[in-house]
């Protein structure tokens, strides 16, 4: 799911793109941010906030939200009570039979448990079932025609269908097992402090010392934590038991049910959930900032508006000169792909030499994943690096961070090349993507060349 700040952000998206009139005009917030500091999430998340000023479409998220928090809480709950009353029925008698009780436990929970290991292990890159987001579908939480709702119901059902959410249903699934093993737990504490129970084991098949090496294997890992396990002579004496045994033998026998419920249900359980958590966080939704709609947003904000009558145009910084090395290179674009294979070659083809072997592609940067495969990379390689910058890559902050951080790890240093969208031979200011005119992109060449200038930086002259 995406973060409260990010959906609300993407509902604005969608309901400025239906051409919804809003408590506050986009255009004048948008106009406002202009000379506002903030990278560009911080900044569209202000301004989907400071656009939804009476609050409305917060208050829809946030009532979708809170039902489905409601419906799991709800649901937890009565797994719970199912748990304890189940448990409750199964030990009305004084005299317990300990492994069919064990096994009404703890037999189907560990079946369920292994099969969620293989499905995971088996089916690790599938999305969740086509089912799950029709249950949890949102329209059967909200009902409303107004656009605003709509449009909050269209979002959620987007964020369903998203790879992440399998890891979501698995931490829910997890939620209500520990639940229902809870009120288990629950149960059978209570029980002990309330009636004294006779625990009493019997088989047809088993001998005495069988059962003896099973108990001893069972109680292992419950008496690592300090719960009492039966000794040899207690378990002989507790076949077929009828009637009141010792209470120091009943109390080893009910330490390692509660031991057992514990270590072999409640503490895996638990660690399915929490790698449910894990996966489902890293996994999460992010709001994608390349679409054409932020796109225009961000292009405006960094338009810098000056009074002509006043102002003194002062000489455009200007990149340093690249020098390139003889030993070995790293070649690496940041964010997006080239359209030739070996988009390097032409600002190294007439470098001192320069040959192939010495050429090492590392791909594409974009994520923290990639960030962070690259700097150990350059952390154990004395490398220069050779980043080529698409035309449609925005100097913003996060990309001027993601820059900074592979010139500081760069141990031969680390110099630019800017592409173009249509060959790598052109000059970035004759690039154009779809529908953007020439003036736009120069300004973004002029960009790049003033960021690489105050960092000292060398860009690769593509003419030369």
């Amino acid at each position: 799911m995406l973060s409260p700040q990010d959906q609300l952000t993407e509902l604005v998206r969608a309901l400025e793109t239906d051409q919804h009139v809003f408590a506050t005009d986009p255009l004048l917030i948008t106009e406002k941010l202009q000379g506002e500091d903030g990278t560009p999430i911080q900044k569209l998340h202000r301004r989907a906030s400071r656009i939804d000023s009476n609050g409305a479409l917060a208050r829809v998220l946030g009532k979708i939200d809170g039902r489905i928090k409601g419906i799991m809480i709800v649901m937890s709950v009565v797994w719970c009570i199912s748990g304890f009353l189940g448990l409750f029925t199964l030990l009305q008698s004084n005299v317990v039979n300990f492994f069919y009780v064990l096994v009404c436990l703890l037999g189907f929970h560990t079946i369920m448990l292994g099969g969620w290991l293989v499905m995971t292990l088996i089916n690790r890159d599938q999305q969740a079932p086509s089912w799950f987001a029709s249950f949890v579908s949102p329209s059967y939480l909200i009902r409303g025609k107004d656009d605003v709702t709509k449009a909050a119901v269209d979002l959620y059902e987007r964020q369903l269908q998203h790879s992440g959410m399998r890891w979501y249903l698995g931490r829910f699934s997890h939620q209500l097992w520990l639940a229902t093993l809870t009120g288990m737990l629950l149960a059978i504490i209570f029980l002990l402090i309330v009636r004294q129970y006779s625990f009493s084991w019997e088989s047809t098949l088993l001998s005495d010392q069988a059962l003896v090496s099973l108990t001893q294997i069972l109680g292992w890992l419950p008496s690592m934590v300090g719960f009492g396990v039966p000794d040899s002579t207690a378990i002989a004496q507790s076949r077929l038991v009828t009637e009141a045994m010792p209470l120091s033998v009943a109390r080893q026998w009910a330490g390692l049910l509660v031991g057992s419920l514990l270590m072999y249900g409640i503490v895996p359980r638990a660690i399915a959930w929490a790698f449910c958590a894990l996966i489902f966080r890293r996994k999460k939704m992010r709001l994608d900032i390349k679409q054409s709609y932020y796109q225009k947003i961000l292009n405006f904000w960094q338009r810098h508006v000056v009074d002509a009558d006043d102002f003194t145009e002062a000489p455009a910084p200007i990149a340093p000169k690249a020098t390139v090395s003889a030993g070995k290179k790293l070649v690496v674009l940041l964010e997006y792909p080239a359209d030739q294979d070996k988009w390097w070659q032409s600002g190294l083809k007439k470098s001192a030499g320069f040959t192939s072997e010495n050429i090492e592609n590392f791909g594409i940067v974009d994520d923290r994943e990639d960030m962070a495969r690259l700097k150990n990379y350059l952390d154990e390689h004395p490398v220069q690096v050779i980043l080529g910058i698409h035309s449609k890559a925005l100097p913003d902050r996060g990309t001027l961070r993601k820059l900074d951080q592979i010139a500081a790890h760069a141990k031969d240093g680390l110099i630019v090349q800017l592409l173009s969208d249509t060959t790598p031979s052109a000059g970035l200011t004759d690039a154009r993507t779809d529908n953007e005119p020439v003036d736009k992109q120069a300004v973004r060449y002029q960009q790049w060349q003033t960021a690489l200038s105050a960092r000292k930086i060398g860009l690769v002259d593509i003419d030369s």
